[in-house]
């Protein structure tokens, strides 16, 4: 027998040969996640979206006296608690509708940029004076609203990208972070609106979650109950919605 047909009838031990099927849903999950984490942070539009836009509105309205917020809040008291709620509607909502990738990726990337935003957010407002108002129950209450307003975001963000074409859901999604920023208890107080307004944009996720954070942060609630009902009824109706109409392209 040649030394040629010896190695064809050698048998293989299979050291080198891939391993079938694909790659464990946990890695792929990871590997997807750490890959839209870092082109999140190198595209300069949705990183403007996401962090530039919030910390330039935190330091413009707490440093000059453009609008009065009343209520007995300081400017910083007041914006800080609405900033972090604008983060989290424009990483859970604009961010993802605009960019929709891997379920589980795409809510493990959002978590992770929020943590990120608020860690910032926060270095930047306590640096501008803010010191909070805050009972103990905060450290459970604050997470507890930011996960209720991220659940309902990304459950609309869903609904849209899955329903729109591509161009017309950068629009819309622009559109309704334009309109919810004006609206939605974020930087402009919903004391300032008729009363017959108020009542309505309180129960927008917007204002249900600046609110919220706003009672626990500057105010010392315990637990701002409304607040998280509200919150949590648009995620039911958002999640709800985003499993019944989204199809893939």
């Amino acid at each position: 027998m040649t030394e040629a047909a010896s190695l064809n009838q050698a048998p293989t031990t299979g050291r080198f040969a891939p391993e079938p099927g694909a790659a464990p849903l946990r890695r792929m999950v990871a590997a997807q996640s750490a890959f839209e984490t870092r082109q999140l942070l190198r595209n300069g539009e949705q990183l403007t979206l996401t962090l530039i836009i919030p910390l330039l509105l935190l330091a413009a309205f707490s440093l000059e006296p453009l609008i009065s917020f009343g209520g007995g809040y300081t400017r910083i008291d007041f914006l800080t608690p609405g900033v972090i709620a604008l983060a989290v509607m424009s990483t859970a909502f604009t961010s993802q509708a605009i960019a929709t990738g891997l379920i589980a990726a795409k809510t493990v990337t959002v978590i992770g940029v929020e943590l990120l935003q608020a860690v910032i957010i926060l270095i930047v407002a306590a640096a501008l004076g803010w010191s909070p108002d805050a009972s103990p129950a905060a450290i459970v209450v604050v997470p507890l609203l930011i996960l209720l307003g991220t659940a309902a975001f990304s459950g609309f963000a869903l609904l849209l990208s899955g329903t729109l074409r591509a161009e017309a859901t950068l629009a819309a999604a622009n559109l309704i972070y334009v309109l919810l920023l004006g609206v939605g208890g974020v930087i402009f107080p919903l004391t300032k609106f008729p009363r017959g307004a108020r009542s309505f944009l309180e129960l927008l996720p917007t204002g249900a979650l600046s609110t919220g954070l706003r009672s626990v942060l500057a105010s010392g609630s315990a637990f701002p109950v409304r607040d998280v009902v509200t919150l949590a009824v648009w995620a039911v109706i958002g999640i709800t919605l985003a499993a019944r109409f989204f199809r893939w392209e």
